[in-house]
């Protein structure tokens, strides 16, 4: 039996849905333009941070005071400031409002975008990309989500946004190598700053508007439950694991074009061609493994697989770089493998954090991915500057290592679920009753009752509970 350790919580705070709330189960046009806009703001933004990578450590070359150190600081300087910048941010949004910190996010990052375009020398690439990193909108995007959806719709509405990232990775990884050898690197920052005044017209024409500022705090980072995030092992391996895998990510992509181009006679006009196949079969090939993490509740093999597929890349890359076929089949490997541990990631930190917590447990887990970013980057141009790339990839091999060690000690997953049971008799008086009632059933694991909204958010084992059990305590 478990029993709930959270005590009962009475948040304070108007409605700000854009129409009158409804408990009807299909989502509402409000909800539907607040998914679709939401998801293509941040498509439209991740698109411009990725599409440099694949072709970035050749082109780059060509800037004044270019070295292997400062283009490797180029491509990851955008996650330094993201990292520094993401918890402000979201802290600003609650005090001026979510869309206008957003559109502040999207200035800065057009702003940079222009920077970088206009650049000469690597140093003001830099610039533009520490400038671009600056808008660090991405949790802000995720609280204006939680405003402008109903409760039973909002992981639905997280993982439209969820789908949207990926995308715009596998699509920003072709398009980039295409626009490149089209305009090159300056027409790419040039179409990143086009894609950002997209993004600000369908923040405001498309994305409703908020009537008034609604706190979920659930979705808020806390420093006061900082350290209980950092002490927690379990949160604290998935948090590095996604250090890990950008990491890799930047580091090998600074390695990666270099081969293709200098090892195995790829032009560079040719890259596009060569990535697209590759990008979509990965992505056909990872949907079994995420299905089969999640339904058939293998998460922690499916992981441990994925990281040592990863590492098999490096292996394959690093030992025959010459080999045209062998580097396409370690790519099919490596973006597979990335895939399926970018899709599962956030699942298992969604699952594992508190529920009073999950703002400042996920707040953590994307400033770790934007630090992953950037000390890739960094550490590829260190070490190609003594090394040639095969030392790149040597060093992508041991972290993976390391990662594997420190996942294989995680215990196997409990399949936690989070349900959200509306209490229409919830009030100050009968709160403790209804925390007894939902404690007592079996599988429960931590209960928040929102005395305000008159609603429990309910985490339980998946495998262990009756759902019915929930319905009933209305």
């Amino acid at each position: 039996m478990f029993r709930s350790k959270i005590k009962p919580i009475n948040i304070r705070c108007p409605t700000i849905m854009t129409q009158k709330q409804t408990t009807s189960a299909a989502l509402s046009v409000s909800e539907k333009r607040t998914i679709s806009g939401l998801s293509l703001i941040f498509a439209l933004r991740m698109l411009g941070l990725f599409m440099i990578l694949p072709v970035f450590s050749l082109s780059a070359q060509t800037y004044t005071h270019s070295t292997p150190l400062l283009i490797g600081l180029a491509i990851g300087a955008y996650g330094l400031t993201q990292a520094v910048l993401q918890i402000p941010f979201g802290m600003l949004s609650d005090r001026i409002g979510r869309k206008k910190v957003i559109f502040v996010g999207l200035i800065l990052f057009a702003l940079g975008s222009v920077l970088a375009a206009m650049a000469e020398s690597i140093y003001t690439v830099i610039a533009g990309r520490l400038l671009q990193g600056s808008g660090a909108i991405a949790a802000v995007i995720m609280a204006l989500t939680a405003d402008l959806t109903r409760d039973q719709h909002r992981t639905k509405a997280m993982a439209a946004i969820g789908i949207s990232i990926g995308l715009s990775f596998s699509i920003a990884l072709a398009s980039g190598a295409a626009l490149e050898n089209w305009l090159g690197l300056a027409g790419i920052f040039w179409a990143t700053a086009v894609m950002a005044i997209l993004g600000m017209i369908v923040l405001a024409w498309w994305v409703p508007n908020p009537y008034r500022l609604k706190i979920h705090q659930e979705m808020q980072p806390a420093r006061a439950q900082l350290g209980s995030v950092l002490s927690n092992a379990p949160m604290m391996r998935v948090i590095l694991s996604i250090l890990f895998l950008h990491l890799l990510l930047t580091l090998s992509f600074f390695a990666l074009p270099i081969a293709l181009q200098d090892y195995a006679g790829i032009a560079k006009s040719d890259l596009a061609q060569t990535y697209l196949p590759v990008l979509l079969l990965a992505f056909v090939a990872m949907v079994p493994f995420i299905l089969l993490a999640e339904k058939g509740r293998q998460m922690k093999p499916v992981m441990l697989g994925a990281i040592a597929v990863l590492a098999l890349a490096q292996i394959g890359w690093a030992t025959q770089p010459q080999s045209l076929i062998l580097l396409l089949v370690c790519l099919w490997l490596f973006f597979t493998a990335f895939n399926v541990l970018e899709a599962s990631l956030p699942s298992v930190m969604s699952k594992l954090s508190p529920l009073q917590s999950k703002g400042t447990a996920m707040g953590v887990y994307a400033s770790a991915q934007f630090i992953g970013a950037f000390l890739g980057g960094v550490l590829g141009g260190l070490i190609y500057s003594y090394a040639d790339i095969q030392g790149v990839f040597l060093l992508a091999l041991s972290l993976c290592v390391v990662w594997l060690m420190m996942m294989w000690r995680m215990r196997p997953l409990v399949h936690y679920s989070h349900r959200i049971v509306p209490l229409p008799g919830l009030s100050a008086t009968t709160a403790e009753s209804y925390q007894h009632r939902l404690s007592a059933i079996s599988g429960v694991v931590e209960t928040v009752l929102v005395v305000e909204d008159q609603l429990a958010y309910v985490k339980f084992v998946a495998d262990e509970i009756e759902l019915n059990e929930l319905e009933s305590i209305r």
